[in-house]
């Protein structure tokens, strides 16, 4: 399946940052609400944007060092989060 939109990124985002998470996997149809989050805050995360659910295992179960990602800097930890409703 699709991977739908969600809402509220930002707040998603900065619970996610706050908790230890680097790595966050959004649906291509929120690209434009990362614009929303600080710059010095997305410099320190890595974003996949994935359109279907196989991206999703892609990212998760094979790992994302081998899924395109769009990042500033190269993140320390390797724990990820997946933004859901």
């Amino acid at each position: 399946g699709n991977v739908l939109p969600v809402g509220g990124i930002k707040e998603k985002v900065l619970a996610a940052r706050r908790s230890g998470y680097r790595k966050i996997v959004l649906p291509e149809a929120c690209r434009k609400n990362v614009e929303q989050i600080p710059k010095e805050l997305r410099r320190q995360l890595r974003f996949w944007f994935v359109r279907d659910v196989l991206e999703v295992f892609g990212a998760a179960l094979v790992g994302f060092e081998k899924t395109p990602a769009v990042t500033g800097s190269k993140p320390r930890r390797r724990r990820a989060a997946v933004l859901t409703h």
